[in-house]
């Protein structure tokens, strides 16, 4: 069973800090990115999100959201999968799309990477 509650690092040495998740699947926690658009020192921001609970023998999906706090006004939506290999390690695979604001609507297009 693999278990999202807990203290993740990921290849860019940002951690991540998830507290207990929820009977409901909801967990809220707190992220520290290494890597920011305006290359300044980050602080831990706060993230909420959902798991979804998964079937007999599956892993369990997630999707969180980080609102990157006093140093950008953007946000990243996460979506993955945790999974366990056969030593007991946990992995948390993701996707994300960070969207920044702009300051109109032509601007648009390069808003989401």
């Amino acid at each position: 069973q693999c278990h999202l509650s807990g203290l993740w690092r990921n290849e860019q040495d940002s951690l991540m800090e998830i507290s207990a998740v929820r009977d409901n699947g909801d967990f809220q926690g707190k992220y520290l990115t290494r890597v920011t658009l305006a290359g300044v020192c980050a602080r831990a921001s706060p993230l909420k999100g959902a798991q979804q609970q998964p079937g007999e023998g599956g892993w369990p999906t997630f999707a969180f959201t980080v609102r990157w706090d006093k140093f950008s006004n953007a946000t990243t939506a996460f979506a993955g999968q945790c999974f366990v290999d056969t030593g007991g390690k946990e992995t948390l695979t993701t996707m994300w799309l960070l969207r920044e604001a702009v300051g109109s609507l032509e601007e648009d297009w390069k808003a989401t990477r």
